[in-house]
């Protein structure tokens, strides 16, 4: 005869190393953590992000950045067009001519950015 009753199944939440995480905590650190020293509360750890974005953001922009920004788009310009188009030398004078108008095109879009948040600062009086 049939079995008409289904057996229960249960969850099998062992890992292959033998560890088992009970339901409902398996994204938490557990409390007693030395990872965190750091921050260790939520309100902590925002105000600490805030607090590295704000000095972030009232840097004076340099060339460096600029340029930096710039060779990583030309890099990605230059494999891209040498993958496409299957000519490395394509890729590369284009990569140079890129390189070339992004290098001031960054750091001035960087530099109107800035002073317009250095306006905005100085208008609430922060």
């Amino acid at each position: 005869m049939a079995q008409t009753k289904r057996k229960r199944k249960r969850r099998h939440r062992g890992t292959q190393a033998g560890t088992i995480e009970r339901a409902g905590r398996t994204g938490k650190p557990p409390e007693h953590s030395a990872k965190r020293t750091k921050g260790s509360t939520k309100l902590e750890g925002r105000a600490l992000a805030q607090q590295r974005r704000e000095d972030r953001m009232n840097r004076v922009p340099t060339w460096r950045g600029a340029l930096n920004r710039a060779a990583l788009a030309a890099i990605v310009l230059v494999v891209f067009i040498s993958v496409v188009q299957k000519d490395i030398r394509a890729g590369i004078v284009m990569g140079v001519i890129a390189l070339i108008i992004y290098v001031p095109m960054s750091y001035y879009t960087d530099m109107a950015l800035y002073r317009r948040r250095q306006r905005r600062k100085q208008a609430t009086g922060r």
